[in-house]
């Protein structure tokens, strides 16, 4: 919230400062201090730049509980880097150009990426810079780039829990009807149990096999967009100790998305796979619940995508923002109010998902 003090009571508050210097008892330097006055030539002296500095500290004292509790960005489950709400803050933008008297100013928001803007432009010149970092930082993921992993018809045989025989007829069945699943014709021919492809998958991508204890649909909407759920076929299904999210697919997973997850919620993401018939039932439950409010901008180039996405930050005034990449889409989450719990309350995050042309 702005503050408006008025002219006696920003004197007072000066005093109250060099009263409490280590200096307050010598005459000789309170004699130095000058009453508070800005000449218009924008003029302060070394003594209420000293009142200044420990104005802030004291202004931005009671706020080391509201870091605790900030919201996640890019913590990494470090303690925040946030600058504090003090009285003055210092502009995040290295390029700022408006010297000591943005300090001044009666600006109490936007945050973006743990730091503050003094203005509009400084906010665009911050967006642009992590778009460039987003889009020259794209990179093939693991997924991407993986090699040709074993069959999974092969590793059920080697597993012992189909035979030849069943195999032979489950590729026929695939190869008569132009197309499905391996496994789900193993499930539905030969009456393989669908748990057992379930366990083969986990072993062909080498992760765990989740399952659905403790899940929460309601609870989980807060960590990543409803879209991202829908189109990239994800579930997040639960937290451990705080620190853990684990997020399962279906039938592959999705490297790129679980590391934007991770970026924006400074959780380690742990992403495995689960039973077909388990999966898509809480996906249904989960699409049902309520998920943060989105907003979808197709930009047609780098600077529209930046203007769009600097107005939205703008015009939220978050108490922090990130930006991160998730596969061709920039993902922008906004922090309207400090969290009350390990899960991310939906009410206090504002969504926004950019394409940029041809991406």
């Amino acid at each position: 919230m702005e503050k408006t003090l008025k002219q006696g009571e920003i004197d007072a508050l000066f005093e109250s400062a060099r009263s409490t210097t280590p200096y307050a008892g010598r005459p000789e330097v309170r004699a130095k201090v000058v009453p508070y006055n800005f000449s218009p030539a924008g003029q302060i002296s070394t003594e209420q730049l000293r009142a200044i500095s420990m104005l802030n500290g004291l202004f931005a004292g009671g706020d080391q509980n509201a870091e605790m509790n900030a919201p996640p960005g890019l913590r990494q489950g470090t303690t925040s880097k946030r600058p504090r709400s003090g009285f003055l803050r210092t502009c995040a933008n290295p390029a700022c150009d408006s010297g000591w008297l943005h300090r001044m100013r009666s600006r109490s928001g936007p945050v973006f990426e743990e730091g503050w803007s003094c203005s509009p432009a400084c906010t665009r010149a911050r967006v642009e810079a992590a778009i460039r970092r987003e889009r020259e930082g794209r990179v093939a993921t693991p997924q991407e780039t993986r090699g040709h992993r074993i069959p999974l018809g092969l590793v059920m045989l080697e597993q012992g829990w189909i035979s030849a025989v069943q195999l032979r007829r489950a590729v026929e069945a695939q190869r008569t009807s132009g197309g499905g699943r391996l496994g789900g014709w193993l499930v539905r021919r030969e009456g393989v149990r669908e748990e057992l492809v379930t366990r083969a998958l986990g072993l062909q991508w080498s992760c765990p096999v989740l399952s659905l204890d403790q899940h929460d649909p309601e609870g989980m909407t807060g960590f990543l967009p409803r879209l991202f759920v829908d189109a990239f076929g994800a579930l997040p299904v639960r937290v451990a100790a705080g620190k853990l999210l684990y997020l399962g697919f279906e039938e592959r997973l999705d490297p790129a998305l679980a590391l934007a997850v991770e970026r924006m919620t400074g959780l380690r993401v742990e992403s495995g796979l689960m039973q077909g018939s388990l999966f898509r039932a809480a996906h249904t439950r989960i699409l049902a619940a309520k998920f943060p409010p989105v907003e979808l901008i197709e930009a047609a180039s780098e600077a529209a995508a930046a203007q769009a996405i600097a107005h939205a930050v703008e015009k939220v005034r978050p108490m922090d923002a990130q930006l991160v990449r998730a596969h061709d889409c920039l993902w922008l989450r906004m922090w309207t109010q400090p969290p009350t719990g390990p899960y991310p309350d939906p009410s206090s995050i504002r969504d926004l998902i950019c394409s940029i042309g041809a991406y």
